[in-house]
């Protein structure tokens, strides 16, 4: 019963996210004058180390949609609503979007794998709507520099199993190790890149020594420096 209501509520929320795309799209088409993109933050997260609350408040202080990693694996897993994603674009951009990710093929020299694939498509598309925070998922790695600010939240292992100690510290431990090798794992597979490489990121934060909320201001402050006009 409990997998049917998160399945639910992960539907009903790529829906609200796809129909607030499409309203985008029609908004676009009837402004007299084109906006440029607005830039995007991408945050990759140590488990335990509460970055997933950071994201959280982060959000609303910059007014930016959040999208999980669960999310954003939904829509690359599905051909059908890969393709709703870039249907939300204008033939102009898409146009723009497919010659971009022929160029990130070409740079990178990505893995052909079909998931890989939608999930470029997916993160590009939602990079030319801009205005959103990114979880996971390799973001940093796709999205372009000029318009993307890339942050990494880190903690020391033991504090973070500290965290999360529901249970017990080893299921706590185990949780938190298999979460992190599992996305480590992630990224060299599809992206040949170590995901803690400080020189992928604009801004690597430890929360050691630092509150969430103060976190979201070193995060915040830092982000609107790099894009003023935010």
């Amino acid at each position: 019963m409990h997998m049917k209501l998160e399945r639910r509520s992960l539907n009903s929320l790529v829906e609200e996210q796809l129909s607030k795309w499409q309203a985008q799209k029609t908004a676009k088409k009837e402004a007299v004058t084109e906006e440029e993109p607005k830039p995007m933050l991408t945050i990759s997260i140590d488990p335990g180390s509460g970055g997933v609350e950071v994201a959280k408040r982060l959000a609303p202080r910059l007014g930016m949609d959040l999208l999980g990693a669960e999310i954003l694996q939904k829509l690359a897993e599905s051909t059908q609503l890969s393709e709703s994603v870039v249907k939300t674009l204008d033939e102009k951009e898409t146009s723009k979007l497919d010659s971009w990710l022929d160029s990130l093929y070409a740079r990178e020299h990505l893995s052909p794998d079909e998931f890989l694939k939608h999930m470029t498509q997916v993160i590009g598309t939602i990079g030319k709507h801009g205005n959103t925070i990114l979880l996971g998922r390799g973001a940093q790695y796709i999205l372009p520099r000029e318009t993307t600010f890339r942050v990494r939240i880190i903690a020391p292992l033991d504090m973070r199993i500290e965290n999360l100690t529901r249970t017990t510290r080893r299921a706590a431990e185990e949780f938190v190790l298999k979460t992190q090798d599992a996305r480590r794992a992630f990224v060299r597979q599809y992206f040949q890149r170590d995901e803690t490489d400080p020189l992928n990121y604009d801004l690597v934060v430890n929360t050691e020594n630092l509150s969430i909320d103060a976190a979201v201001s070193i995060i915040e402050t830092a982000f609107k420096a790099r894009f003023p006009k935010k």
